[in-house]
């Protein structure tokens, strides 16, 4: 009903015509004095001629519509030749048009595709320089066991951290990142991050409380571990001096990293892993980005996890991966 009702409002002009001129004939017939009969006759055929002109019209007035609607469904037309076929001077000139506007819009892309490919390059190159003296710093503070040296060791690290932040976020929506999907063993990704920030847990004080989980999933490796490392990082960031810091399995393949830290606002709750958002610690903190927990949630989308957080101001916060993957449109 709803075509039929626009393909009227497209033809009133010529549907008004038709009216009146059947109109004026009527009125000639009537002052002509013909039969009443006449008069059917001549409504009838004159009815006749108008749906046989306009039936097959509307019926392709609707097919065109039903292309478009479908074409409408789709992500992305990069070709008008996809459109139904123009009848008209005006529907070729609006197809011209977007012609027009697609190759802009490729030329656009092309554009800033090749701007960010260059950008990625260069801070892919410049994490690379900065990887080799945060690794020459390592090497020559392995042997020292001063407080100064471990406080110069957790700074490193979370410079390293940061490097790898950054790296992460321009590689998160390139076309060639590369996941590659594998068994891999849980106890050894968690032994990897703890061994990364042992030195934090001894210079704040920190307890952890780890039992091997003898646990295997499907999973990337460097992406997993990578989550796993922010996780821990905030953690540390965020319990105080002789706090704990809690790995476990949970029922089914849930893995949970909790602490007995300040917490998390309940108001902030909802939104720790929106881009950019720091919440009340946040802005305490001046330091935060809001990146960390963003860029988790991201890479769990694209493995195919379910993340979320439980916390209470004052006695701790609890992050969850559900590391039962489920299908991605990656």
């Amino acid at each position: 009903m709803k075509v039929l009702t626009a393909y009227i409002r497209q033809h009133k002009r010529a549907a008004a015509f038709y009216f009146i001129a059947m109109a004026v004939f009527f009125i000639l017939l009537f002052f002509y004095r013909l039969p009443v009969a006449a008069w059917a006759y001549g409504a009838v055929l004159c009815l006749a001629f108008g749906l046989i002109l306009a039936v097959p019209d509307y019926l392709k007035f609707r097919k065109k519509h039903r292309e478009l609607y479908r074409l409408e469904g789709q992500q992305e037309i990069t070709d008008t030749g996809l459109l139904p076929d123009p009848e008209g001077l005006l529907e070729q000139d609006y197809q011209g048009l977007i012609a027009g506007l697609l190759e802009k819009e490729k030329d656009t892309q092309d554009r800033l595709n090749r701007r960010y490919q260059d950008m990625s390059d260069y801070y892919t190159m410049w994490a690379h320089q900065v990887k080799t003296p945060i690794a020459a710093l390592k090497l020559s503070l392995e042997n020292e066991d001063s407080s100064l040296a471990r406080e110069i060791r957790g700074e490193v690290t979370r410079i390293d951290q940061y490097v790898d932040m950054a790296m992460c976020y321009l590689r998160l929506d390139s076309d060639t990142t590369d996941y590659v999907f594998e068994e891999c063993e849980i106890d050894r990704i968690l032994r990897q991050a703890v061994r990364k920030f042992s030195s934090s847990f001894i210079q704040k004080k920190i307890r952890l409380e780890y039992e091997p989980v003898d646990w295997k999933v499907v999973t990337d490796e460097k992406w997993l571990l990578f989550v796993i490392e922010q996780i821990l990082s905030n953690s540390l960031k965020y319990t105080r001096s002789q706090g704990k810091v809690v790995i476990e399995r949970q029922e089914g393949e849930i893995l949970c990293i909790r602490d007995n830290g300040i917490g998390i606002a309940p108001e902030d709750i909802p939104r720790i892993f929106e881009k950019g958002y720091t919440g009340y610690n946040g802005r305490n903190d001046k330091k935060a980005s809001g990146l960390g927990l963003y860029l988790c949630r991201r890479i769990c989308e694209n493995l195919g996890y379910r993340i979320w957080a439980s916390s209470s101001v004052g006695e701790g916060t609890a992050i969850y991966i559900d590391l039962k993957r489920r299908l991605t449109k990656m």
